[in-house]
């Protein structure tokens, strides 16, 4: 008898192991997929047992981190351990959880041990760096700070309402009111868009209700919109249904008001399947779309993005923002205010523990990137901000003290000397008549480069030739302008020295023009340029510094030409031998296409040919047989003229793109 019953006890206790284990393996496949709520759910009950089992707080505390609650996961790290689990990745996350709850002396402390004790480079430099950050907090509290914050509490609920954007006298933003299906990665229901009649910071409580289906969806979050300058473009993000594989299935959509109506959304064309899009921002000429993304490329985490939009409403050009911007934590909620100032959300950056807000600062060419400080700021999340005056805006907090999850709050910068001058350069494309004269060009793109030779715009002018970048003060830029049937051609624009003082100003914005024109030459065969200040020593064929500084440009042009073949032509004056003189102008041609190529030039691309005294350009010696300096000066003239014309590899991408839409 006990020998059958100690054999069904058996049975029973694999069959209750069993149990166990298949339901871990099902919560840890949950664990893959985001679904945190239920995760947590099943560690919790294990801790009710065995509180301090180092597995179970492990996968809490990481639940916590990755739903974006990580203040809640710090005791959990305290005792998190166990098999598979390291240690140094769990002391770094201890940190950020003490970090996230202010206590910045404790994780100083945690932080202190891990850079001593960590054998692994990459955690020990994530703990210096988090380290530094909490030095800059003491700073940081010690800067004046003009801001005055309020919470909306007309629109705020006991669910999340947050990122908000001003149109036409209405408040857009996102919220989790109203919807009773949950959300298995956080625990919370389902978002929607919703807006509001208000003006300014004072709401028409009794106009609040969500946008209508097309651009909400049942069991979908929605959530941070933004639109075009003429209001008849909105971009907003839509996604985690929980049916793909965790989070990433969040994507940018686009709706056209039409017939006063929104269209029903679709996907923009730069969503990648496998990543998270999300926390869309136009620029102020509704040219660029600024939004966040973990694609595959970028620094960690989250990182932010730009993408140009054409008139047809197509999207290009994807690039990161940078490692000054993006760092190894998350940046998120791009915004771009009427005058200039690029905002952005992170956690990455020095701040006071979760996402806070940041402002890029453009000084002399270089970005500096500054915490808004307390009380925009706090230890909790902050993000979202929207300004619809220079001096006064919306953002999202949820720090203690809110109604609800995340809140909507107003804000005022007071600041007495709050003085901004927008600097705008407005130019126009021209083309070289045979007569010499400049006609204008039209549908001519045009990118401004900034002193380092990155992309800041482009622009393409329509039939007046016309085009309008934003610029800083005491900056240097390259304008280039491409079009086909010509040269892309480059040129130099600096507004140092151009800059009004600010004690001088009596206007809370001052708008600047500046001006200047872009002269682009035909892309024909056959076509001579003259290269201007190209010097050699006598009998030499040594090239110069000055003449180096002007051959760099024409690797500049056979850089941005990569299609066209050339010849570079070296001339003389009369001065010696017919044989002496080509002789000269032959190896001069040669010294010029040899530094080329020492530039990167494919030797292939080029062609030296000497031509001595046989080509001049003006007379050697005047009409009574004196000399003639100056017309001997110009008949000693480097040249390159074009051979041949390939086709462009950049067109030909960008005819088979136009294919691609056109039969799709």
């Amino acid at each position: 008898m006990n020998s059958v019953m100690g054999h069904r006890l058996a049975i029973l206790f694999l069959l209750v192991a069993a149990v166990s284990c298949n339901s871990e393996k099902k919560t840890l496949r949950n664990f893959r997929y985001g679904n945190f709520d239920y995760v947590l759910n099943y560690y919790q009950n294990v801790l009710k047992g065995q509180p301090n089992n180092g597995k179970a707080n492990y996968y809490i505390a990481e639940c916590y981190r990755q739903s974006n609650r990580i203040k809640e996961s710090e005791k959990y790290y305290a005792k998190a351990g166990g098999q598979g689990v390291n240690h140094d990745s769990v002391l770094f996350y201890l940190a950020k959880a003490q970090h996230a709850n202010g206590k910045y002396e404790e994780a100083r402390k945690t932080l202190e041990d891990l850079v001593s004790s960590s054998e692994i480079e990459g955690i020990k430099d994530m703990a210096k760096k988090e380290l530094d950050g909490l030095t800059y907090i003491d700073q940081l509290n010690e800067k004046k700070n003009y801001y005055r914050v309020k919470n909306l509490e007309a629109l705020n609920s006991n669910y999340s309402e947050y990122s908000p954007a001003y149109l036409n006298s209405e408040l857009y933003f996102t919220s989790a009111r109203g919807n009773e299906k949950i959300y298995a990665t956080t625990g919370t229901p389902y978002t929607e868009l919703f807006k509001v009649t208000t003006k300014g910071a004072n709401v028409d409580v009794n106009t609040v209700k969500p946008l209508p289906d097309g651009i909400n969806s049942p069991n979908v979050n929605v959530g941070t919109v933004t639109f075009s300058p003429d209001g008849k473009t909105m971009v907003f993000a839509k996604g985690n249904t929980g049916k793909r594989k965790g989070t990433n299935d969040v994507d940018l959509y686009i709706s056209r008001y039409r017939n006063n109506q929104w269209s029903e959304a679709t996907q923009i064309n730069i969503n990648q399947p496998d990543s998270w899009e999300s926390s869309p921002a136009f620029s102020p000429d509704g040219r660029t779309l600024y939004f966040s993304s973990n694609r595959k490329g970028g620094y960690g985490g989250l990182d932010l993005y730009s993408a140009q939009m054409d008139s047809r409403g197509r999207f290009s050009r994807v690039r990161n923002l940078g490692p000054e911007i993006n760092t190894s934590g998350n940046e998120m909620f791009p915004y771009v205010s009427e005058n200039g100032k690029f905002y952005f959300s992170s956690d990455g950056h020095p701040g006071y523990g979760m996402l806070d807000i940041f402002v890029v600062n453009r000084i002399n060419g270089k970005t500096v990137i500054d915490n808004l400080g307390q009380p925009m700021n706090s230890t909790a999340d902050d993000f979202g901000l929207f300004l619809f005056r220079v001096d006064r805006g919306f953002f999202t907090s949820n720090r203690d003290g809110g109604k609800g999850d995340d809140d909507i709050y107003t804000f005022i910068n007071e600041d007495p000397n709050l003085k901004v001058v927008n600097y705008y350069l407005q130019g126009i494309t021209y083309m070289w008549r045979k007569d010499s004269t400049k006609e204008i060009l039209p549908e001519t793109k045009v990118t401004m480069l900034d002193g380092k030779g990155d992309v800041m715009q482009d622009y393409v002018t329509g039939n007046d030739g016309k085009f309008l970048f934003r610029v800083y003060e005491n900056e240097n830029y390259t304008l280039i302008g491409e079009t086909d049937g010509f040269l892309v051609k480059r040129g130099p624009y600096t507004t140092i020295g151009k800059s009004i003082r600010l004690d001088t100003l009596k206007e809370l914005i001052t708008n600047v023009t500046l001006d200047t024109l872009l002269v682009l030459d035909r892309l024909q065969k056959d076509v001579v340029f003259e290269l201007k200040n190209i010097y050699f020593g006598y009998d030499s064929a040594n090239i110069r510094p000055e003449s180096a500084r002007e051959l760099d440009k024409l690797v500049d042009i056979l850089n941005d030409n990569p299609e066209i073949k050339i010849e570079m032509g070296s001339h003389t004056d009369s001065v010696g031998s017919v044989a002496f003189n080509i002789n000269l102008s032959q190896r001069r041609a040669e010294a010029t296409v040899n530094y080329l190529i020492k530039k990167g030039i494919a030797p292939e691309r080029m062609v030296a040919k000497g031509y001595g005294e046989s080509k001049p350009i003006a007379r050697n010696t005047n009409p009574d047989g004196t000399d003639n300096p100056i017309g001997r000066q110009r008949n000693r003239r480097t040249e390159f003229k074009i051979l041949e014309i390939g086709v462009r590899k950049e067109k030909k991408e960008e005819d088979d793109d136009d294919k691609y839409f056109r039969d799709h």
